[in-house]
C-alpha cells in the first residue's frame, strides 16, 4: 500500500502540454539548423589562420634597445597571477654584472603554462612593460617538463645592435632615462621636454 502524497508534492504543479511537447522539441532547435548546413573544416595545421593584434599568447620577456633587460625583478607579475604559474627570483646588480637599468633584474623566471589562463592580468602588473603576449599559441606538448618555461626561453631574442648582457648601461646615465625612452626615435638627453615627448612611445615599446 502506497503511502498517500505529502503536502508538497500536492501542491507541485503539473508538467502543462506546452512543456512536455514543446520544450523538448525547442531545446534541439540549434541542432535541427544546424545539421543541413555545410561544415566548416580549418585545414590546421597545414593552412594557420592569422591570430588577432592584441591575442594572449606565449608571454615575452623584453630588452631595452642595448640589449639590457627591462625586468628589474620585482615580482609584481607573480603576485597579480591569478593561478600561481609564474615564479621570480629577483638578484641585485654589480658593477661587473649588470642586467638591466634597475637595482635588481630577474635572477630567476618561469611561467608554467599547465597552470596559465592566459588572462593577461600579469602584463597589466608589469611597471617597465617587460612582460608582453605573443602571437604565438602552438605550447602542447607531451611532456609536462617541457611546459616550465624558464627566463631563457622567454627573452626576446637579440636584434641588430644589442648587446648580450651583462654589460654597462649604454643608451643613459641611470634608469629614469631608460624608463622614459633611451635609444628609442626622438629621444635627446640634454632636456627634459624631448623625455616627456618619448615617455608615452617608451611606456609601450
Amino acid at each position: 500500500m502506497h503511502d498517500p502524497p505529502t503536502e508538497q508534492a500536492r501542491r507541485t504543479p503539473v508538467a502543462s502540454l506546452k512543456q512536455q511537447l514543446w520544450d523538448p522539441i525547442a531545446g534541439f532547435g540549434v541542432t535541427f539548423r544546424t545539421m543541413f548546413r555545410k561544415p566548416i573544416t580549418e585545414q590546421y595545421p597545414f593552412e594557420k589562420k592569422p591570430t588577432a593584434p592584441r591575442f594572449h599568447g606565449r608571454h615575452q620577456l623584453n630588452r631595452h634597445p642595448d640589449g639590457l633587460e627591462k625586468c628589474v625583478g620585482c615580482e609584481l607579475c607573480a603576485w597579480a597571477c591569478p593561478a600561481d604559474a609564474i615564479y621570480v627570483e629577483g638578484a641585485d646588480n654589480t658593477e661587473g654584472g649588470r642586467f638591466s637599468p634597475g637595482e635588481r633584474y630577474g635572477r630567476v623566471y618561469q611561467i608554467n603554462y599547465l597552470r596559465c589562463i592566459f588572462c593577461g592580468l600579469c602584463i597589466e602588473a608589469c611597471p617597465t612593460r617587460a612582460l608582453t603576449m605573443t602571437n604565438e599559441y602552438e605550447l602542447a606538448d607531451d611532456d609536462r617538463a617541457k611546459l616550465i618555461y624558464e627566463k631563457k626561453d622567454l627573452l626576446a631574442p637579440m636584434l641588430p645592435g644589442m648587446e648580450e648582457p651583462p654589460h654597462e648601461m649604454r643608451l643613459g646615465k641611470d634608469e629614469k632615462d631608460y624608463y622614459l625612452g633611451a635609444g628609442l626615435p626622438g629621444w635627446s638627453s640634454g632636456g627634459s621636454k624631448e623625455k616627456k615627448n618619448v615617455e608615452s612611445e617608451a611606456a609601450h615599446s
